[in-house]
């Protein structure tokens, strides 16, 4: 089931829905949108209603307007609980900070899972590669900014660093030209989804200004990364783990920063899917 909710702006945001039994929103993160993480949702769909929204600039939700920031992608977030009754969130990346964030200012969430959240804990930030990747982008270098994006994300094997930005650059070109050409059929093209990355930039940014103020997170909250993500990464869930009152955390093995999405996107969502499962239900480890 395909619906769409109004946020306080007016903004229209879409999510799926699947399944029944206790509500269970799952947040995407960067370079994705909601049918990332559709077969996650069909895994959990025979004990949970599953709500799975696209973030704004992605697939069934409206555009970014001036001024977008954290608050406003936890007002979109409020507008889908309270259209679905959902009192369990699920986030990966810039994702996984909109849900901290809400769960933080919301009432009405139980527990709240995260999948290795964009947070830069030690001034790490890569300010210089994000300012060069808005500059590239407001010129229409498409190419350019999405590889300056992953390097800023760390993401690719090792080998990505040593590789010449021009034949990165090149090779994105073709990728889009491909996806251009054939369809991605419900996934969001890479090229629709560059200019989001900025968006999500700038929210890592903003809640790693603000993490101490995660001592105050109400609920319990599970802490989920992969054993083969970037250093940083487990960094970042290092000092989540010190900060949060009531956590549990959980390293999947052989995983990486994409567990959590379809099969078909290099994704593996059923060990994912378990530990929800497991944290959701109660059952989870002490």
């Amino acid at each position: 089931m395909n619906t769409t909710v109004t946020s306080t702006d007016g903004a229209t945001i879409g999510y799926r829905q699947v399944g029944h039994g206790p509500g269970v929103v799952l947040l995407h993160g960067a370079m994705s949108s909601g049918h990332n993480h559709m077969q996650l949702a069909s895994a959990l769909a025979d004990a949970f209603t599953v709500v799975v929204p696209d973030r704004r600039g992605r697939g069934l939700s409206g555009p970014h307007r001036p001024g977008h920031d954290l608050r406003t992608e936890v007002d979109d977030l409020a507008a889908v609980l309270r259209a679905t009754g959902a009192r369990h969130l699920f986030g990966v990346s810039a994702g996984a900070d909109v849900c901290l964030r809400a769960a933080l200012d919301l009432p009405g969430v139980d527990k709240v899972a995260v999948y290795e959240p964009a947070v830069f804990p030690d001034g790490s930030a890569p300010t210089d590669l994000l300012a060069r990747f808005d500059r590239e982008l407001a010129a229409g270098r498409v190419a350019d900014a999405l590889v300056t994006g992953m390097r800023a994300a760390k993401m690719g094997p090792p080998v990505f660093n040593a590789v010449p930005h021009r034949l990165l650059a090149r090779l994105v070109t073709m990728a889009m030209a491909g996806e251009e050409r054939k369809g991605t059929g419900d996934y969001v093209p890479m090229r629709a989804l560059a200019p989001t990355l900025t968006h999500d930039f700038h929210i890592a940014l903003e809640l790693s200004s603000a993490l101490e103020s995660l001592k105050a997170m109400p609920v319990e909250v599970q802490l989920l990364g992969g054993s083969k993500s970037p250093a940083y990464l487990k960094v970042a869930l290092d000092a989540l783990d010190r900060l949060l009152p009531r956590v549990r955390r959980v390293e999947l093995a052989e995983l990486g920063h994409d567990a959590s999405w379809n099969a078909d996107r290099r994704g593996r969502p059923e060990p994912v899917a378990r530990e929800l499962r497991a944290f959701f239900t109660g059952q989870g480890r002490p």
